[in-house]
């Protein structure tokens, strides 16, 4: 489970987590890169909650860190669609979501861990099912940059508020700027993480085991941006999702 400061052995890293569900990290990674590739955000959304039936330690740091790269490959792919002077306050708000996040995962133990990422991941769902179409201004750009930034810390799912603003949003723009809005909130977080000590060694060389399944999401996703229906998937995503976060507030009440 997820640790404070731990320092494994190079040699002893697999006793924590075996061959096979290293293997279906880098699935679920795949998967997960492809749509962000293709839709502009999911790898959050779709990997973390199979990352966390696969293995809680591949959560959140280690998720981050690919997610972190994922942005600057998506960034240097839809440059030219890039609107800063949106994507500014969102960023702003994501200061605020980082501190907040930080303070709690100072004092978070690993059952509450696994309380809370339940609880965010089933409001992540809800507010992808809400139906909730907000503006894209600056109010609900620092709201639902603080919101995104402060659950993508703790559980690496930071889509779905942010996701909420762009929702109507042509698809260039959409992955230009969330990528630009993530690739901050993602130094953001990892530097929160660093701070309350769920950013060490161990979680540096599992980003290191499953960087390949993100990258081979990535170049795929390049192959099926114009043919794959997104949305078409969202169904299944937030199956996904809601089935990982009740298993996580079950767990989580169980060790009570």
């Amino acid at each position: 489970m997820l640790s404070k400061h731990t320092v494994l052995n190079p040699v002893t890293i697999l006793d924590d987590i075996s061959l096979l569900q290293v293997l279906l990290a880098n699935a679920a990674l795949l998967a997960g890169a492809c749509l962000q590739g293709v839709a502009g955000y999911g790898i959050g959304t779709l990997a973390a909650p199979l990352l966390f039936l696969i293995s809680p330690i591949l959560l959140p740091a280690p998720l981050i860190l690919n997610a972190a790269v994922l942005t600057v490959f998506m960034l240097v792919r839809n440059r030219g669609a890039l609107a800063i002077r949106e994507v500014r306050f969102a960023i702003g708000g994501g200061v605020i979501g980082t501190i907040l996040a930080a303070l709690i995962l100072l004092v978070l133990s690993p059952k509450g861990f696994e309380l809370i990422f339940g609880i965010l991941i089933l409001t992540g769902v809800a507010l992808s099912l809400g139906g909730l179409r907000p503006a894209l201004n600056a109010r609900n750009s620092v709201i639902a940059g603080a919101a995104s930034t402060f659950m993508g810390t703790i559980t690496a799912v930071g889509g779905p508020p942010i996701a909420m603003i762009y929702q109507n949003q042509k698809g260039p723009l959409v992955r230009a700027n969330m990528s630009a809005f993530f690739l901050t909130a993602s130094f953001f977080s990892l530097a929160a993480l660093l701070y309350s000590g769920y950013l060490g060694v161990r979680e540096l060389r599992l980003f290191g085991l499953t960087f390949p399944g993100m990258l081979i999401g990535f170049w795929l996703s390049g192959h099926l941006v114009h043919r794959m229906p997104a949305n078409g998937l969202r169904p299944v995503i937030l199956t996904i999702a809601a089935v990982a976060g009740i298993a996580a507030l079950v767990r989580g009440l169980m060790s009570l």
